[in-house]
Formats: structure tokens, sequence, C-alpha cells
């Protein structure tokens, strides 16, 4: 399987770490060429490059999404969640080669996985299970592991994604890692928000929590084939009907639900002309315009965020106290507030060395 996979233009599996080989080392330029030819080595080399930890990788990263961006935002960008089982990357899996089969257009698979706990890398199970989509030469797939980020995206996310406008992927798809109530973030930085759910898992509507699925443009009933179609229709029902009790949406868009079979086919067309059609009523209200630019600010403060937290996390006199605080903290001796302080007076000077 793993050969197999490693021979498909779209697919990258991670070797051994005593197999591993450091790739040559390109120039911010080179980079920017080979994205702009569509070049999927380099475009995921970029991607590497930009969820690196090393602060010269981050560096150079940062300035080839800077030449990127004036190149990006063309796209349609459409984030996908589901509970356990609901059969993401199945649906997504048939929604690509939509995508390429009919309409013959380039499609980015961003697939955030759980993170191993020994090595912190993706995990990888969603990318083996999309091997038809893998094999075009007009998709590309990349799973990024979510290294305990929340709201079920990756931390590099939104900076993939202008990489891939720019290497002219129209279509980018955003699978989380699951859903619940932290896996909303990524409402935040795509047009379409896709809620995958199952009919006879057991009570659907109250097992998906409300506050995803008032944020879902469309809920989809998956795996509407065989014997559970006649299940999957009345819990479509069900959803529309639970739809309407939500709040209306700042885009004027009335969420609907729809019944589909990543097997069979049926309804995939119909999901995406959903999306085709949420597109062209946000783009004439100006709401699309205006959700980018919000998201453009929010990732700002986001970034600031990441970056304070960084530079504190790696501040001398924080290291050195760090850990004899928590411990402190752990067995009562002093309260998590106080901890805070000291550690946050360190980093502003304010404080003692150490």
């Amino acid at each position: 399987m793993e050969n197999a996979l490693r021979e498909k233009p779209g697919c990258e599996i991670p070797e051994a770490p005593s197999a591993r080989r450091k790739p040559v080392s390109l120039a911010r330029e080179q980079y920017i060429d080979g994205i702009l030819r569509g070049d999927r080595l380099i475009l995921a080399r970029a991607i590497t490059l930009m969820e690196s930890a090393r602060e010269a990788d981050r560096e150079i990263a940062e300035r080839i999404v800077e030449d990127c961006l004036p190149l990006s935002g063309a796209s349609i960008r459409v984030g996908i969640t589901g509970v356990p089982g609901a059969g993401k990357s199945s649906l997504i899996e048939a929604l690509g080669q939509h995508l390429i089969l009919t309409r013959r257009e380039k499609v980015a698979v961003l697939a955030v996985d759980p993170s191993s706990r020994l090595s912190g890398g993706s995990i990888l199970g969603d990318k083996t299970r999309m091997n038809g989509l893998a094999a075009s030469e007009l998709a590309f797939i990349r799973p990024s592991p979510s290294r305990g980020s929340f709201g079920g995206v990756a931390q590099r996310t939104r900076e993939a994604m202008l990489l891939c406008e720019a290497a002219g992927y129209r279509n980018i798809l955003v699978e989380t890692v699951g859903v619940g109530q932290s896996e909303t973030a990524v409402r935040d930085m795509v047009d379409f928000f896709l809620l995958i759910a199952l009919a006879g898992a057991g009570d659907e509507l109250q097992g998906i929590k409300r506050g995803v699925m008032e944020l879902a443009d469309v809920v989809v009933i998956n795996k509407a084939d065989g014997a559970n179609a006649p299940a999957a229709e009345s819990a479509r029902g069900e959803a529309e009907n639970a739809l309407h009790f939500f709040p209306a949406s700042a885009s004027g868009w009335k969420p609907r639900a729809l019944a589909c079979s990543a097997l069979s086919g049926k309804g995939i067309r119909e999901l995406w002309e959903c999306v085709l059609e949420h597109r062209a009523a946000t783009r004439a209200n100006g709401w699309l315009v205006r959700s980018r630019r919000e998201q453009t600010r929010q990732w700002m403060h986001e970034t600031i965020e990441q970056g304070l937290r960084q530079r504190f996390e790696s501040h001398p006199g924080v290291r050195s106290r760090m850990t004899a605080l928590e411990q402190e903290v752990v067995e009562g001796r002093i309260t998590s507030f106080a901890a805070a302080r000291a550690l946050l007076d360190l980093y502003s000077g304010s404080g003692p060395k150490g």
C-alpha cells in the first residue's frame, strides 16, 4: 500500500526517520516559480517549510506567502467537518472526482489529521482513503498534523490555502480533524461550511453539537444508499426542519439539508451546485468580500497571539522558572493566577530574572 501511494503524484508518504534525506534547499525565487507553475512537489515543500518550527524556515515561508498573496483569493473555499465515521474522506473523494472528471477543475484537499503522540506528525489516515483522487494530476492532497491546535484545523491552514490558490487550485476543500464544540475554527477561514452526519447513528441531531450545526451552510446526510436510503432521507428531513429554528445567517443564505452517497455518487452534483449557488448569492450581496476581509483581520490577530506565545515560551527567564512553578501549582502551593503572573512579570521585565 505504501509503495503504491508513493508512486501517485498527489500523495506524499513520510519515510522512516532513519531513511529520511534532507532535501536540497531551494531559493525563495525557486519556491515562487514552482508554485506558480503548479509544481505539486515544490508546493508541498513550501507548506512543509511553513509548518517548520525553525525560525529561519518560517522567515522564508512568510516571504513566500507574501509573494503569493496577490495571486490568491480566486478559489472557492469549503470547510468540511462531521461526526466520526460519517465518511468525510469518502465524500471528499467523491466531490473531488466530480470536480475533476465532470468540471475539469483542479482541487486541493487540506486534510487535518490527528497528530502522532510520538513524532508529532500526521497519521495520514485520511490520505490513504483518497486513492482515486490522489492519482489525478489535477488534485493536490496535503495532510497536516493538528498538533493540539483547537478548532479542528492545523496552525498553518490559512497560509496553505493561499499557496494552493497561487498554484492554480480553483477549489480548496479543508477537512477538519473531527466535530465538536471546538471544531468551528474552520468556519472563520472558508466561504462555505459543510457538516456531514449519518442516519441511524442514534439521535443524530442531538449528537451534533448545536454550535457547529448553527454555522453550517449545508448539512449532508451521507451514506444514503442501499437499505439505508430511506433512513437517510428521513434524517435529511429532520435536519431540514431543525435548520429552520436557527438564527438567520449573516450571509443571507438559507441553510439546507441534502442526502448524499459517496459510494453511489447520489447527490454529489447537487451538493456542488449548492456550493456554487451560495457563491453566486454571497458575491451578489457583498457578503463574500466582507467575510474575507474580516477573516483576514482575524488572521492577523491570531498570528499576533501565536507570535507572543512563541516569544513568551522561548524567553530564558520564563523557561528557567516554568517547570518549578508548574510543580508548585500541581502541589497546591501556589495558585495558577500567581504562577502565571510571575511568569508574565519575568517576560515583561518587571519581575526577578530567575
